[in-house]
């Protein structure tokens, strides 16, 4: 040993898990839960690299580069549709709403490049950082959730899913 204090990170995805988590983890020198592994990889990612320095986006190995997307405010110049990373909101104009930090990465993969089609993968992949699908209950989840709140704030634009495929943007 170094002398260096030891980090344990535990992933639990309900907040009753990291409830349980936390207290099973409670005499350890230091910890760190989080809701998923992606928010694990952003972390350590932090953690290991210099200061000033961005963070590298690995590209899958059997589909075309993701296309990076374009900066906020205005993430695409044919939609008023905004996304604030800082702040993790959705605008439309003058109004706003928040995003969880699920709804805000799949939103910027979708409205990065609308009307490409995501493929099911390759959005886990980018937003939940696995390959992991199961029934895919997660992810219609929040794109349900997405749409509600394109819906508050009357944005014309819709996420049409593509059956057996994934979601694309639909700018209006």
């Amino acid at each position: 040993m170094t002398g260096m204090p030891s980090l344990v990170i535990g992933v639990a995805s309900s907040s009753a898990e990291r409830r349980q988590l936390a207290q099973l983890l409670g005499g350890t020198e230091a910890f760190l839960i989080v809701s998923s592994v992606h928010q694990a990889r952003r972390f350590l990612d932090l953690v290991r690299r210099p200061s000033g320095t961005p963070a590298p986006r690995p590209q899958p190995v059997d589909e075309p580069p993701a296309p990076s997307p374009a900066p906020s405010p205005g993430l695409s110049s044919g939609l008023e549709l905004g996304v604030d990373s800082d702040r993790r909101v959705l605008r439309w104009r003058e109004r706003e709403v928040g995003l969880t930090p699920l709804e805000h990465d799949l939103l910027v993969c979708l409205a990065g490049t609308p009307g490409q089609v995501w493929t099911y993968a390759r959005l886990h992949r980018e937003v939940w950082g696995n390959d992991h699908l199961g029934r895919g209950s997660d992810m219609h989840s929040v794109v349900r959730r997405i749409r509600r709140k394109l819906a508050r704030l009357n944005v014309p634009a819709t996420i049409h899913a593509v059956r057996g495929v994934g979601f694309r943007l639909t700018p209006p």
